[in-house]
C-alpha cells in the first residue's frame, strides 16, 4: 500500500494489529512521552493519541518503532529506492544493463516534484499554541516539535531542487519567545540550513523556513536520510513514498501540500535566543544556548490533521529504527564515498557520534611480513573528514584481516582490537577540533577532542578473563569488574578537578607500573563500576559519553616522543564532570499516573499480560 498520507499510514498500522488506539485523554506534559517511553521498552506497537489535552488535534507516536515496523510502512517502494540509490553511488550499473533499469527511471521520473498553484483546499489557519504542546522531560525548557521537517532554499539558487530538509529540532513555547509569534530552530554543524543562513546573512536579508509536520512518513525519513551527493531529499521522499512530492509557494515560503501542518517564517542574521534544555539523544540534557529564532508568519493544519512526535533519550530509541532503516537503503553508500572502508559502524547505544568502529583494508606493504596500521589512518582520516561522521570521538579502525569481523559484534569488534593493539604505536589524538552540538563531555560547545585507535596484524597478547589481583587491592579504589576480556572498570572517587585527576594517575602510576598484566590493556573508571560492566550496553555508554580523549585518556608508563602520545595500559576516565549535562531521569510521579493506562480497562491492558 503506498501511503498518501499519515492518516493512511496510521489505518494501514492498526489493520495489521500493530498501532494502538489511546482513547483516554492524555497530558501533553510529560504524560505522552511517559507512556510512549514504556511501550518502546516493551517492544510494543505504534500509538494514537485521540483525545490530547489542550488541542483538538490527534497525536501519533512510535510509528517507527522497529525496523520491521518501518520496512512494512514502504513495503511497496523500498525495493525500487534502494535501487536508486545504488545507481546513484554506482550509475555504471544503469549502462551496463539499461534495459533492467528502465523501470527504475521511471520510478525516479515520478518521483519528481510537482508543483501546484494554491494552498490545498483543506488547509486551515491556526496558531502555535493549537499544536499538541509536548513537554518530554521533566527539565526541557519547553514544548518541542521532535519530528520536523525543516524546509529551506539556497538564496543563490532558489527553487525545490536545491533546497535542504532536514530534521532539526523545534522549540515551540518557553524561554524567552513570544507566544504565537516565535519559535527555536536548534541546528547542529554540519547542517544543509547552516549553510543557507549563512548566504542569505551575506545578503542582509533574512532567510525563509517552511516547517512541515506530518504526511506521508516517506516525508518525515527523507529529513534524516545522508543521500547521494545530486539526490535531493524532495526527490527522495517521492520516490519512497511513491508519489510526487506536491508543493506550492505562499508570500514565498514552500508549503508542502502533503504535510499534516506547516509553519512558516524567517530567520534573520545574528538573531538568537535561549534554547532548550532538551532531553536529547545521547541520554542526557543539550543545555540552553543561544539559537537562531524563526519570527512565524503563518500556521496550517489539515482538517483532522495527526501530529506525529517522537522521544528521544538513551538509546536504544525509536531513532534507532531510523537509523537502522537507513542502513537497510544505503548500506554500500560508505564503501563507495571512502576507498578502503569495508564497514563503519556508528555505535547507536554509545549515542551514535560518540562512537564509531570501523574495518579498512591494509594494502599498501602486502610483501612486507611485520604488519602495523598504514592504510587505515589514512582510511580513518578519511572517515572523520566525511559528514556526521566528522563528529565523532573515538573511532577503533581495524584491518581486514578476518572474513567474519564485523563491526556490528561489538564485544567481539573491541575484543580483535585490544588483542592487536600496540599501545605505545597505535594511539593517535586529535585536540581542539569538532564534537557533537549535543555531547558536553569536551571543553566547550561543539569543541573538544577525537581519537584513532588502530590495530592491524596478529594478536600481541592473550586478554586477561578475570580482574588483575592488583585491582583488587587499591586503596581509595574498587571494587572492580570484568566487562570484557581485557577491559577492567574501576570504582573511583568522585571527580573534583582535573588537578585532583593528575594526583590519581600519579598514585595510579606508582602502584600499577610494573604490576598490571599485560592481558589487561584497558582499564575504565567509574561513578558506578556495577552499573558500568553490567551489561555491554551500560559500558558503551558511560565509557564514551561521559569521556573527552585529549583529557580523559591516561595511561600506565605512559609517554611522549616527537609528539607522539604512547603508554603499557589505558585509562580511561568515564566519571561525571562538574561541567557535563545532566542524565535523563524520568519524573517519578508521572510513572505512577500513566500506570492507569496499562491497568485493567485501560487502553495498552493488554500489554501487561
Amino acid at each position: 500500500m503506498i501511503h498518501k498520507s499519515i492518516e493512511e499510514s496510521v489505518l494501514d498500522l492498526e489493520q495489521e494489529g500493530q498501532l494502538v488506539r489511546i482513547k483516554e485523554e492524555v497530558d501533553p506534559y510529560l504524560e505522552m512521552a511517559a507512556l510512549h517511553l514504556r511501550v518502546f521498552a516493551q517492544h510494543g506497537p505504534a500509538l494514537l493519541f485521540e483525545k490530547v489535552k489542550g488541542s483538538k488535534y490527534r497525536a501519533a507516536s512510535n510509528l517507527f518503532g522497529n525496523l520491521d515496523r518501518s520496512k512494512f510502512l514502504f513495503r511497496e517502494t523500498i525495493a525500487k529506492t534502494e535501487e536508486i540509490i545504488r545507481l546513484k553511488n554506482d550509475p555504471m550499473k544503469a549502462l551496463k544493463a539499461p534495459f533492467k533499469h528502465i523501470r527504475t527511471g521511471l520510478a525516479a521520473w515520478n518521483a519528481l516534484p510537482k508543483q501546484y498553484s494554491n494552498l490545498p483546499n483543506d488547509f486551515e489557519r491556526i496558531r502555535i499554541s493549537d499544536l499538541p504542546q509536548i513537554h518530554h522531560w521533566p527539565m526541557d525548557g519547553g514544548a518541542f516539535i521532535t519530528l520536523p521537517q525543516v524546509y529551506s532554499e539556497d538564496p543563490e539558487k532558489p527553487g525545490v531542487m536545491n533546497a535542504n530538509l532536514g530534521m532539526y529540532r523545534i522549540q515551540l513555547s518557553g524561554n524567552k519567545y513570544i507566544k504565537d509569534e516565535e519559535i527555536g530552530l536548534h541546528y547542529q554543524i554540519h547542517r544543509g540550513i547552516g549553510v543557507h543562513q549563512q548566504k542569505a546573512a551575506r545578503k542582509g536579508q533574512p532567510l525563509k523556513v517552511s516547517i512541515f509536520v506530518g504526511g506521508p512518513p516517506a516525508h518525515t525519513l527523507a529529513a534524516v536520510m545522508p543521500l547521494p551527493e545530486g539526490l535531493s531529499e524532495l526527490t527522495f521522499a517521492g520516490l519512497l513514498s511513491g508519489r510526487r512530492f506536491r508543493y506550492s509557494y505562499e508570500d514565498g515560503y514552500c508549503i508542502s501540500h502533503d504535510a499534516d501542518f506547516v509553519i512558516t517564517g524567517d530567520i534573520y542574521p545574528d538573531e538568537t535566543k535561549p534554547e532548550g534544555p532538551f532531553g536529547d539523544h545521547l541520554g542526557y540534557y543539550s543545555l540552553t544556548h543561544p539559537f537562531p529564532v524563526m519570527k512565524v508568519k503563518q500556521v496550517y493544519a489539515r482538517k483532522n490533521a495527526i501530529w506525529p512526535f517522537t522521544v528521544v533519550g538513551r538509546p536504544p530509541q525509536e531513532d534507532t529504527a531510523f537509523g537502522d532503516l537507513i542502513h537497510e537503503l544505503t548500506g554500500e553508500a560508505m564503501p563507495k564515498e571512502v576507498p578502503g572502508v569495508k564497514e563503519v559502524h556508528a555505535v547507536d547505544v554509545a549515542g551514535v557520534h560518540p562512537l564509531l568502529f570501523a574495518i579498512g583494508y591494509e594494502r599498501y606493504t602486502p610483501y612486507q611480513k611485520v604488519k602495523r596500521p598504514a592504510e587505515i589512518l589514512t582510511v580513518a582520516n578519511r572517515i572523520l573528514g566525511t559528514g556526521q561522521l566528522s563528529l565523532a570521538k573515538y573511532l577503533f579502525i581495524a584491518a581486514q584481516e578476518q572474513q567474519e569481523l564485523s563491526t556490528h559484534k561489538e564485544a567481539d569488534f573491541l575484543t580483535y582490537i585490544l588483542s592487536r593493539i600496540d599501545l605505545k604505536r597505535d594511539i593517535h589524538f586529535q585536540t581542539n577540533t569538532t564534537i557533537d552540538t549535543l555531547d558536553y563531555s569536551g571543553t566547550g560547545l561543539n569543541t573538544g577532542s577525537k581519537v584513532v585507535i588502530a590495530a592491524c596484524g596478529d594478536p600481541v597478547r592473550t586478554l586477561d578473563k578475570e580482574v588483575p589481583a592488583v585491582l583488587q587491592q587499591l586503596q581509595g579504589f574498587g571494587p572492580a569488574h570484568m566487562v570484557l576480556p581485557g577491559v577492567v572498570v574501576l570504582q573511583a572517587p568522585q571527580f573534583q578537578s582535573y588537578g585532583q585527576v593528575s594526583a590519581e594517575m600519579r598514585e595510579l602510576e606508582a602502584r600499577l607500573n610494573g604490576q598490571l598484566p599485560e592481558g589487561t590493556p584497558m582499564i575504565v573508571l567509574a561513578d558506578d563500576a556495577a552499573f558500568t560492566a553490567k551489561t555491554l550496553s551500560n559500558f558503551l555508554w558511560v565509557t564514551f559519553t561521559r569521556s573527552n580523549p585529549s583529557h580523559d585518556i591516561h595511561g600506565i608508563n605512559a609517554f611522549y616522543e616527537h609528539k607522539h602520545w604512547g603508554c603499557d595500559h589505558l585509562i580511561i576516565d568515564a566519571r561525571v564532570k562538574p561541567h557535563h549535562a545532566p542524565a535523563l531521569i524520568p519524573d517519578p510521579e508521572v510513572e505512577v499516573m500513566v500506570d492507569r493506562f496499562f491497568a485493567p480497562g485501560g487502553s495498552l491492558a493488554h500489554l501487561n499480560k
